[in-house]
């Protein structure tokens, strides 16, 4: 590499740097000490599922939590696809919105087709700087769907850029770099997924839950994805509805029960044994790098 290379990279690899260190202060725009969070996920119902939860708890406090869909989930169903499907899961995300008390926003990607292009970063880069956002929510780059794992890229790629002055400069950058937390996944390779927070949702567990019935496209049409196969789904929507809701809290009842020791070392052992569900994250080091105990003063639940 030429010194004249060395001395133009000096100065941009120390300002990314800077964009990763910690603070003192957590607002974006105010010091009133209400958080700023937006969750992407890769279809309309990524987002609800992985932090619904955790997005009532904080919703509850008066902070301000967004969901976006990278994706405008116009396949994923037996029976139906295009505009029409893309219309209805955005319906569909609205009215789960209403119930968790958040805001939504779909992107106007197709299905399955979510790229980790430069056009891409900008868009989400410029989704975090609108928003303000204390923290970032979105999938691990290892996950079964491309589309998860792209979203997971994009935003890596994307934080370490919000803070920088003339990238998309079109928008205000931000003062201070979020923080970036991964949701739960299952997969071991290249490393498993690690809980450094595990949040209790069982207060709110009845509105998550009522929330991601407002999503009937993905969990209860008879054509739509099923995680069995399509012959053993019943006939009457209210049961096939019933069948993926308790599918679900068995989800998060199994990640409650797979990080005790970890839930216990949060709450202590009085409250962390009787937390039914769970949401659990992981802290990126793409963002701003905090504590435990400053993930616990951010979280809800750890007061």
């Amino acid at each position: 590499m030429s010194s004249i290379n060395r001395l133009f990279l000096l100065p941009v690899i120390g300002a990314l740097l800077v964009c990763a260190m910690p603070g003192d202060s957590w607002g974006q725009a105010s010091d009133d000490e209400k958080l700023r969070i937006i969750a992407f996920g890769a279809h309309p119902d990524d987002c609800e599922l992985n932090s619904g939860g955790v997005a009532a708890l904080w919703a509850e406090e008066g902070h301000a939590f967004k969901c976006v869909s990278m994706t405008n989930g116009d396949i994923g169903h037996f029976g139906m696809s295009g505009g029409e499907l893309a219309l209805r899961r955005m319906e569909e995300v609205e009215e789960a919105a209403e119930v968790l008390g958040i805001s939504t926003e779909v992107m106007d990607i197709h299905d399955g087709e979510l790229m980790p292009t430069l056009e891409n970063r900008k868009k989400v880069a410029r989704l975090i700087r609108d928003w303000q956002a204390d923290i970032v929510m979105v999938h691990r780059r290892y996950d079964y769907h491309p589309d998860h794992r792209y979203g997971g890229v994009l935003i890596d790629d994307a934080t370490v850029l919000v803070m920088a002055k003339y990238f998309t400069p079109d928008t205000p950058h931000l003062a201070r770099n979020p923080v970036v937390l991964y949701y739960h996944d299952g997969f071991e390779k290249p490393y498993p997924f690690q809980p450094d927070v595990v949040v209790g949702i069982d207060d709110v567990a009845e509105k998550k839950w009522k929330a991601i019935a407002q999503m009937p496209s993905q969990f209860s049409d008879k054509q739509s994805w099923t995680w069995g196969t399509r012959e053993e789904v019943p006939d009457d929507e209210d049961k096939r509805m019933e069948m993926r809701i308790d599918e679900i809290k068995q989800r998060f009842e199994n990640q409650a029960d797979t990080y005790r020791d970890r839930i216990i070392e949060l709450y202590g052992s009085e409250t962390g044994q009787d937390i039914r569900y769970a949401e659990s994250f992981e802290l990126s080091q793409y963002g701003r790098q905090v504590s435990v105990e400053e993930l616990k003063h951010l979280l809800p639940t750890f007061d």
